[in-house]
């Protein structure tokens, strides 16, 4: 079924200031152009595909590979007049369309090379086909600079050549009529100027007859007059039939190259589009990362489990301000299929209702949203609102009329994959009657299966809500002392008004509310003071829930460490027992070789003591059997054990052989090496100050001095003489 949601839902939950804000980080305003026209996705994989997209180039924040920078001019103009005949775009426009093509090349490049990191972006680049014809056809008539190249065309740069002839001829033959007119005195102080482009004379009025040529302007106050000089005028005439030959020459040019790229005139608007479409994304990836959002897992179940979830219109607005914004945490299921929440006006119950709107449809359109890592989301076919005061002037409905007939599209319109969102449900009509009606919708609702959030201040409400099964009263926390709203909702419990203490605290006086109270039915004013007394009662045990799980953290933190301390003094323990046991152990077989060797000493009777050393070792082997008795391991064991042993023997033999071959290898490259060094040391020229040792010596000494092959080693607390064949160096000097 397609996914359906209305202008009025949107409008409810203020999606255009979304927008808006996504806007601001669009590079190009054809991305802002698409982003105004951002709606929620009537198709599931349309969407998921987006959604992953957008998720996809916000990680390219977090990691080196960072998608490169795309952005691009306006090429519609230019692909327009490709299906014009006849027609031709202008260099400036050809350089559009060159950097449109290599913007989208490089994109195309990037993600192919990285597509591991991007793979839903990189499959939706590979619908552009990459071509370079385009490019390469603009670059070889186009030069950087927004001009026909004179290699366009022979005939282009034969006229070129003469044009700056031409232009040289004017100039040298301005230069002598300057000389000429100037050293006659027949100019004024500043000699010359330019009018229409052309270097003239700046001639005195009183010599203008002499001077033969065009007059072509005078100064503001007639004090000069312009004169084209008669010698330049027949080379200037040759100039501009030439620019006007190269006018048309260049504009064939540019018919040819249009013409040339008509065939890619689709493929310029997928161009476009593709790069229109990768601003938005990324516009929409900036967001997120300036929020803090992110993609939600999508659960195939229906099951809302959004934890702090923040409003991205108020979290931006507390962030100018440096305001705490606080998060709330919702969770919709087959359990939990209706919330209704009630508390104090102020209180938060319709940011909560709208953030939780606008999450879904954000999420619905594309954009990622500010929630915990943990939360769980899924997609409606419809999401249908009724916020704030709706009242109609021009259809001459009443607030209440107005709702009745949301209702009623409400009551068509809902079925299981719906979600509906109604603030102040049954207001705007007698409480009772009006209480009693909003009753009879929320069973209907809550029969058809759909899932949504109410808030209300009808205690009928309230109580069926706790009648339903599936039902769930929730409330926005309240301090009951400073009676400032906590902006925390607490599901599970429906909350009071506080309608009379807010009344107080505002200053209205007392002896007014309890008139006020005594016109209140007792009941009502009963249920109030009881669903306070419950909220104040549940504040309490919250507050006691957390002392005590401080005091278990803490309790089993210290419980943690004695068991710690108590495994470490047994292990010490048991250390020392062994420790104590092997000291005893050796003092008696001490004690035992002593008395021997004494009695041997007195008897030197070597029989005696053998028979006596062979006797007490005999009864000490039998004490050790009986503690560590032999086990006998039968045939099979035994065979076993062979065959492992010869599987190890014969592994240690194929590894034996592998580590000869390793070290013959080893030593042949060592032995490459020490021929190196020798040959190195047989060639190194020794230096003074070098420090060398004799061969076959181990001392190390400096040179003081070398005389042919002779040299002179101080050793430091000697000199020797020696020879220059029998050192060896160890560093040379630097």
């Amino acid at each position: 079924m397609a996914i359906t949601i209305t202008e009025k839902t949107l409008n409810d939950l203020e999606f255009d200031t979304i927008l808006e804000s996504i806007k601001n980080y669009c590079i190009t305003d054809l991305g802002k152009s698409a982003v105004n026209k951002i709606l929620p996705f009537k198709s599931k994989e349309k969407l998921f595909s987006e959604l992953k997209k957008t998720d996809e180039y916000l990680t390219s924040f977090e990691n080196d590979n960072r998608i490169p920078n795309h952005i691009f001019d306006d090429i519609s103009k230019e692909i327009s007049l490709l299906n014009i005949e006849n027609s031709y775009i202008i260099p400036e426009g050809f350089l559009k369309v060159l950097n449109t093509a290599e913007t989208v090349n490089e994109q195309l490049i990037f993600l192919k090379k990285f597509k591991e990191i991007y793979p839903i972006l990189f499959e939706h680049s590979q619908e552009i086909e990459y071509t370079t014809i385009v490019s390469d056809s603009i670059k070889k008539i186009i030069t950087s600079f927004g001009e026909v190249d004179h290699k366009a065309s022979q005939h282009l740069k034969t006229i070129r050549r003469e044009i700056g002839q031409i232009r040289g001829k004017i100039n040298e033959s301005f230069t002598r009529a300057l000389s000429k007119f100037s050293a006659s005195g027949y100019l004024d102080d500043i000699r010359e100027s330019v009018v229409e482009n052309q270097r003239v004379l700046a001639v005195m009025p009183m010599h203008k007859r002499k001077v033969k040529g065009t007059l072509l302007g005078t100064s503001k106050t007639g004090s000069i007059i312009f004169v084209a000089p008669q010698i330049t005028q027949k080379y200037t005439r040759e100039l501009e039939n030439l620019l006007f030959e190269e006018k048309q020459e260049v504009i064939r040019i540019l018919k040819v190259l249009t013409d040339a790229l008509r065939p890619f005139q689709v493929l310029l608007v997928q161009y476009q589009n593709y790069l229109i479409e990768l601003d938005t994304i990324g516009a929409k990836a900036k967001y997120a990362n300036q929020i803090n959002a992110i993609l939600p897992k999508i659960s195939s179940d229906k099951e809302i489990c959004l934890k702090d979830a923040y409003h991205p219109i108020l979290l931006e607005k507390n962030k100018l301000t440096n305001t705490t914004t606080i998060p709330q945490t919702l969770e919709l299921n087959e359990q939990q299929q209706i919330i209704v929440i009630s508390g104090p006006n102020a209180g938060g119950k319709s940011i909560t209702l709208k953030t939780i709107g606008l999450l879904q449809v954000m999420l619905q359109s594309g954009i990622l949203i500010p929630v915990s890592d943990k939360s769980t989301a899924t997609i409606f076919d419809r999401i249908l609102t009724d916020i704030g005061d709706n009242q109609s002037i021009e259809n001459q409905l009443s607030t209440y009329s107005y709702r009745l007939k949301n209702m009623r599209q409400f009551l068509k319109r809902c079925n299981e994959n719906t979600l509906f969102l109604i603030d102040e449900f049954g207001t705007g009509s007698d409480p009772e009657l009006g209480g009693a009606l909003a009753e009879i919708f929320l069973e209907e609702f809550y029969s058809k299966k759909a899932y949504g959030i109410i808030t209300t201040h009808y205690a009928n409400l309230k109580v069926l809500a706790d009648e339903l099964d599936n039902v769930a009263n929730a409330n926005m926390q309240f301090d009951e002392r400073s009676l400032e709203p906590l902006f925390k909702l607490f599901i599970g419990q429906a909350g009071s008004s506080f309608t009379f203490e807010v009344a107080q605290k505002n200053g209205i006086p007392y002896s007014l509310i309890n008139r006020a109270k005594k016109k209140v039915e007792g009941e009502k004013i009963r249920l109030d003071k009881t669903i306070s007394k419950l909220q104040k009662e549940r504040n309490k045990l919250q507050k006691n829930s957390k002392n005590l799980e401080k005091e278990q953290s803490k309790a089993k933190e210290h419980s943690d460490n004695l068991s710690d301390k108590e495994a470490k003094i047994k292990l010490k323990l048991e250390q020392f027992q062994e420790l104590y046991d092997n000291n005893q152990k050796m003092l008696v077989t001490g004690r035992k070789i002593n008395e021997l060797a004494n009695k041997f000493f007195q008897t030197n009777n070597k029989k005696e003591l053998i028979s006596e050393f062979i006797k007490w070792t005999t009864i000490e082997r039998a004490k050790y059997l009986k503690k560590n008795p032999i086990v006998k391991k039968t045939k099979a064991e035994k065979k076993k054990v062979k065959v492992v042993q010869k599987q190890k023997e014969e592994k240690i033999a194929i590894v034996e052989k592998e580590i000869l071959k390793e070290v013959v290898k080893v030593r042949e490259v060592k032995k490459v090496e020490a021929k190196k060094n020798a040959k190195a040391k047989a060639d190194y020229i020794f230096k003074v100050n070098d420090r060398v040792k004799i061969l076959d010596g181990s001392t190390v000494g400096t040179i003081e001095s070398i005389e042919k092959k002779t040299v002179i080693v101080n050793f430091g607390f000697l000199t020797t003489k020696t020879t220059l064949n029998k050192l060896e160096i160890v560093e040379a000097t630097k």
